[in-house]
């Protein structure tokens, strides 16, 4: 396990770009293991530091190792002399720069250890120039074995009683899933769960498919009059932070009772007081909670009021998407482009998704069936993540599921951040398939014709939106340019055939470049009034 976590950072560790950090975290969720990204001194190791924040903020584990200025010439000048275990302690769990050669292999085991223990962040080794030439006795080197997978603890009788009572006596319950349930490979006891109690459910975005997306328990299209009516919440591996709108009024009823269940002590009771706390390993604690309903043989009514509200809602909610989907107008909008994408990828291909309205919409329209299958922003909305997240994971799947797909959905603002990545998934042939949703901007754009009647009024850094960018970008070209294959669509019709052609060819990295209407947007909103926080 840990050896293919290690293949992967290899290409990572050559990329020696922001992106290579970001993607090393992503080899370390989706493997358990850390993945690790090696830099060079100064303005290298402060690329890393988006990444470090993201896999900490996230809870992924990470190693990043950079070399620095040699010791003797500290406070001198030195090329490229920066204080970086300083800054590093800002971002990790670990920041730490070995005392000798001969303590390094002791370094490497507790950042290594760190990194996955407890709840899970990234770590900074700090290897000084001068070290490069040294040399020691090897018997004087403190060897140390690899770390043990982390202790896997349960949390007290009491409580899973006690929570177990709240759940029953719930009269409008609902099972809210975090990515924390996704990296303790929950999965296959949250259903049990889910089918045992007959709870629905509703899963954060990188949550996704832990159980999948068309089980008839799942309420992610009603989620907002899920949060605001329930009860009694369950909490698996999730926290109550800006994406679950901090679990409080007017999002939440005022009563509601939350049930907490977290590796980390430290989370328990943030934002809002529990009515009940299991402090332990996700999937060790929801077999506890399984255990203890099948004592009691309680399941949640499926006609009950609150099953007909939230259905009720489903079916409206999906009709409204459904109805966008299908229309025939050019040029196209988000749903139409969704609806097409859905039909026609991969069921088990892992997503990676990035931008405004592209990631918002693609969430509610792209279903996973499978967990840790979905790679987005993240709990600290981080852009310019989507290449790297998309070069790990199609790493990880080649070292683990050979042939499976990774198609990673842009926005045309969020591909500008990374899009010459392009290069690194060309010169490793990398099968990715990259779809840009072109709108011309950020959340709204300008077409060609207001584009040039724009430019008459004057210089452009001053008369056109900062949001706009310029229409009909040609990014496939990028793809091409490097060998891969890359595709301009307009219609539908072109949608299609450059969908199948590029999940045909198993071989080739290719882009589609995919123009929207400008002005496409969300549809509207069920709480129009409340703030936006639904990655």
């Amino acid at each position: 396990m840990e050896g293919e976590a290690v293949s992967g950072a290899q290409l990572i560790a050559q990329a020696l770009r922001a992106q290579a950090c970001y993607a090393a975290s992503a080899v370390g969720y989706l493997t358990g293991r850390p993945g690790v990204c090696l830099v060079v001194s100064g303005p290298g190791f402060l690329h890393t530091l988006g990444g470090m924040a993201n896999a900490t903020i996230n809870c992924w584990p990470l190693i990043v190792i950079g070399g620095s200025s040699d010791r003797n010439q500290e406070t001198m000048g030195a090329f490229q002399e920066f204080p970086q275990v300083e800054a590093g302690r800002l971002y990790s769990k670990l920041s730490v720069r070995p005392s000798s050669l001969e303590v390094i292999p002791a370094v490497i085991e507790k950042a290594v250890r760190t990194s996955m223990y407890g709840r899970p962040g990234s770590c900074y080794i700090d290897i000084p120039g001068d070290f490069v030439n040294l040399q020691v006795n090897k018997s004087s080197v403190k060897y140390t074995e690899c770390c043990l997978p982390p202790p896997i603890s349960l949390a007290e009788h009491s409580a899973v009683s006690k929570a177990a009572s709240a759940i029953a006596l719930a009269q409008q319950p609902l099972l809210i899933i975090g990515k924390g349930a996704a990296y303790s490979h929950a999965e296959n006891n949250i259903r049990k769960l889910v089918d045992l109690c007959g709870l629905p459910f509703l899963p954060t975005p990188m949550a996704k498919g832990v159980v999948p997306d068309n089980h008839p328990n799942c309420v992610a299209a009603a989620r907002s009059t899920a949060l605001l009516h329930a009860d009694v919440i369950i909490l698996l591996g999730a926290r109550l932070n800006w994406i679950l709108h901090f679990g409080l009024p007017p999002r939440y009823r005022q009563d509601v009772k939350v049930i907490q269940i977290d590796i980390c002590a430290e989370e328990l009771g943030n934002n809002v007081r529990p009515a009940a706390t299991l402090l332990g390993d996700i999937n060790a604690v929801t077999e506890q909670l399984l255990e203890e309903f099948n004592k009691r043989s309680w399941k949640y009514p499926s006609n009950s009021e609150w099953w007909q509200k939230l259905r009720g809602k489903i079916k409206n909610n999906e009709e409204r998407s459904k109805g966008l989907a299908l229309q025939k107008s050019l040029p196209m909008n988000y749903y139409a482009v969704f609806h097409h994408i859905r039909e026609l990828i991969p069921k088990d291909c892992i997503l990676v998704s990035e931008g405004a309205n592209t990631m918002d919409i693609g969430r509610t329209m792209l279903p996973n069936f499978y967990p840790r299958q979905r790679l987005d922003a993240g709990t600290f909305g981080t852009m310019g993540v989507g290449l790297g997240f998309a070069i790990a994971a199609a790493m990880v799947a080649r070292d683990r599921t050979p042939g499976r797909r990774v198609v990673c959905i842009e926005g045309d603002s969020a591909f500008g951040f990374s899009g010459m990545e392009v290069e690194t998934i060309c010169r490793y042939n990398l099968p990715i398939l990259i779809i840009v949703v072109n709108n011309n901007g950020i959340y709204t754009g300008l077409d060609a014709n207001s584009w040039e009647q724009m430019l008459k009024l004057g210089d452009p850094a001053t008369c056109v939106p900062p949001v706009s960018l310029l229409p009909n970008a040609h990014y496939e070209k990028i793809m091409s340019a490097f060998g891969g294959k890359g595709y301009f669509v307009k219609t539908p019709e072109e949608l299609q055939n450059a969908l199948k052609a590029s999940v045909t060819d198993k071989q080739t990295p290719s882009l589609i470049n995919v123009m929207i209407d400008p002005q496409s947007e969300r549809k509207k909103q069920e709480f129009p009034w409340l703030t936006r926080s639904n990655l």
